[in-house]
């Protein structure tokens, strides 16, 4: 089956059934998806780590006020000692993939310490780990209605509260989560 629809950009939301406990109840934007495989970042759910303590971890000083309280976000099972910072369009850093002329994933040091001084980008979400899917494997999910996918919304991910990131992301395919049961019919 030739590969026809790159899902970046995108949110994948977790249906309600989904019980793996890496994905329960995310919501995953998609920074990347070929025919190689999808890499994104789960943006709903935040660490009890802050940017403040990440900041010290990485010997990063001059941190402006008020910076400090941010929370880290758990990106996803895969590789989650590494950092991936999306963020609104902005200046140019060492290693950043520009997934929409608004929104990049960038993981180099360089990013965090423009944040850190308040010359970083406007908006910014920072994750340790993301979440990655084979060739195939995310198709194979979305056929099994693992996922729910729809356009992303910058606002989504960097304004609204991380609790309601989930039915929000869901409310703009025009989906009541509340109303879908985490078990298949059978008729």
């Amino acid at each position: 089956m030739p590969f026809s629809t790159s899902l970046t950009n995108h949110f994948l939301i977790a249906m309600p059934g989904l019980q793996d406990p890496n994905f329960a109840r995310t919501v995953t934007y998609v920074c990347e998806h070929t025919e190689q495989g999808a890499m994104g970042i789960v943006i709903n759910r935040p660490l009890e780590v802050t940017l403040g303590e990440l900041f010290a971890q990485l010997d990063i000083a001059g941190v402006q006020p008020g910076l400090g309280e941010t929370p880290v976000y758990q990106g996803g099972p895969v590789q989650t000692d590494r950092g991936f910072v999306l963020h609104t369009a902005g200046p140019a850093f060492d290693s950043t993939l520009n997934i929409t002329p608004d929104i990049s994933v960038t993981t180099s040091r360089d990013v965090l310490e423009a944040i850190a001084s308040g010359e970083g980008p406007e908006q910014t979400l920072i994750a340790l780990g993301y979440a990655g899917w084979g060739s195939g494997q995310l198709e194979q999910e979305m056929s099994a209605n693992a996922w729910l996918n729809g356009p992303a919304s910058g606002d989504i991910i960097f304004r609204l509260d991380p609790s309601a990131r989930w039915m929000a992301a869901a409310q703009l395919l025009g989906v009541d989560l509340n109303l879908l049961s985490g078990e298949a019919g059978h008729a």
